[in-house]
């Protein structure tokens, strides 16, 4: 998932013009910002490449990367501009939670489906803060953007935030600390209902995965796609960690003569299509799982469905949850 970014010195006087004129929003109006939030300025936030410092409460917010317009939006500050999201998202590249939590709002200008950041429009947008702290974008992309706006990375890896911590930068980023707290506890809420329903769930081991062009990938505890599921009761396989390998922080891969070594109570295999899920149970390699073998196994179907899961946010994950549940569900039974 990494983001590569290759800028002739043109491309970076023209951002840095763009980004020095106060230039003209394409979306004129700003999303409001409640005058007696949560949080004070200037706030400081340590990331990846260093520290930024906001000094007032931002105004006009742009989103980069996964999870953080999710989380604006659920704390009340509508973008103005957002990420186009391939997938899971529709035609104009907005996902279905961010366009029923906005329904009856003007839709932020989503950016162009770009690698890298495209520069121009998010500076055309004028942003008081750029927030990408779940993202792939590079040092090099950082300085750019910071010419723009103040940038607010990831605070370790690159697309490895935690969805908690994603919540909680975004809320002191946009001075909603108390907002990003009472967001949190509800969602913890309501994840503690649904572990409370399923007592069937506590201590059963689990590993999730995905089987996508001829090659098998395995996540890690440190995904959150996994840390959220491991909170309904689950607990992670034992083979999850002993055949993992450090090609990422959040997943490696695993050859097919490897699975039948990685054995847990309940597989959870994500599948983008249906046609994907079926040819991966049929395959002779997943016949070999024991999971396969016994029908326990759960299969997350529609690029929707998984992206509100994998990782989820503040708006995708009570979007997706109890369909998430009713799956693993039906898989431990």
């Amino acid at each position: 998932m990494s983001r590569r970014l290759t800028v002739t010195l043109v491309a970076a006087a023209s951002i840095l013009a763009l980004g020095l004129s106060g230039c003209t929003a394409a979306n004129d109006t700003a999303a409001p910002v409640d005058a007696a939030a949560s949080g004070s300025f200037p706030v400081t936030i340590e990331h990846a490449f260093g520290e930024t410092t906001i000094d007032s409460q931002p105004a006009r917010v742009v989103a980069w990367g996964w999870g953080s317009a999710d989380d604006a939006i659920a704390l009340g500050v509508i973008p103005v501009a957002i990420p186009f999201q391939s997938y899971g998202g529709d035609e104009n590249g907005v996902l279905p939670w961010i366009g029923e939590a906005l329904q009856g709002e003007k839709m932020p200008l989503v950016l162009p489906d770009t690698q890298e950041p495209p520069y121009e429009d998010i500076a055309a947008a004028a942003p008081d803060v750029i927030l990408a702290a779940y993202s792939g974008i590079t040092e090099q992309e950082y300085d750019l953007l910071s010419k723009i706006a103040p940038v607010v990375a990831y605070p370790g890896d690159a697309w490895a935030t935690p969805w908690r911590d994603l919540i909680e930068i975004t809320g002191t980023a946009l001075g909603k600390t108390d907002e990003a707290t009472a967001l949190l506890a509800s969602i913890d809420t309501e994840i503690a209902d649904q572990a409370a329903a399923h007592p069937e769930f506590a201590g059963k081991t689990i590993a999730l995965t995905s089987d996508s062009a001829g090659t098998f990938y395995v996540y890690k505890k440190h995904d959150p796609r996994v840390d959220f599921t491991l909170d309904l009761g689950f607990v992670s396989a034992p083979a999850v960690d002993e055949l993992a390998t450090d090609e990422a922080s959040f997943y490696y891969t695993l050859s097919y003569e490897q699975l039948d070594q990685l054995g847990s109570d309940l597989l959870v295999n994500f599948g983008s299509t249906p046609e994907e899920s079926d040819a991966f149970l049929a395959a002779s390699y997943a016949q070999a799982m024991p999971q396969v073998q016994a029908g326990t196994v759960a299969s997350p179907v529609g690029a929707a469905f998984i992206a509100s899961v994998s990782p989820p946010t503040g708006l995708s994950l009570s979007w997706g949850l109890k369909d998430y549940v009713a799956l693993l569900a039906a898989a431990v039974e």
